[in-house]
């Protein structure tokens, strides 16, 4: 059976929203049990659940949009690893330097900092990043 790479990415994507996801999910067994309980259609088997995650087989959309809810991720995220929101806001003033005046700011604090402290910036920017990233912007919750 040839491996298809769209199917993997879902996987991948779907490893990475289960380590986030406010459950704690371990098993193949726990994601079929969690997502039975709250899923209205029709149940899913271990079986089913493994061949999500071992790339070889995505869920329809009914129950793709039950994972994203269960993981807290968007729909469009979960399915195609896209973000919902555009990625550049609309006609920022940039400086000659290719930086938001805001952003060269934050650059030369950035750098001022002690190379441990450097570090902690740069481990919360790559986590909030993903959050945008999984569609879990925090402006858009309410």
């Amino acid at each position: 059976m040839a491996i298809n790479p769209e199917t993997q990415a879902f996987a991948g994507r779907l490893k990475q929203a289960l380590t986030r996801c406010p459950r704690q999910i371990c098993t193949p067994s726990d994601l079929a049990l969690y997502f039975n309980l709250n899923h209205t259609g029709q149940q899913v088997t271990n079986q089913a659940v493994q061949k999500w995650l071992a790339g070889h087989s995505k869920p329809s959309p009914d129950k793709m949009e039950t994972l994203a809810r269960l993981c807290r991720v968007s729909v469009q995220w979960l399915r195609y690893g896209i973000p919902e929101t555009p990625l550049v806001p609309a006609q920022a003033p940039v400086a000659a330097s290719g930086l938001l005046p805001a952003e060269q700011t934050l650059l030369e604090r950035f750098r001022s900092l002690s190379a441990c402290q450097r570090h902690l910036v740069a481990e919360l920017v790559a986590q909030l990043a993903l959050d945008w990233a999984m569609g879990r912007n925090a402006d858009s919750k309410s």
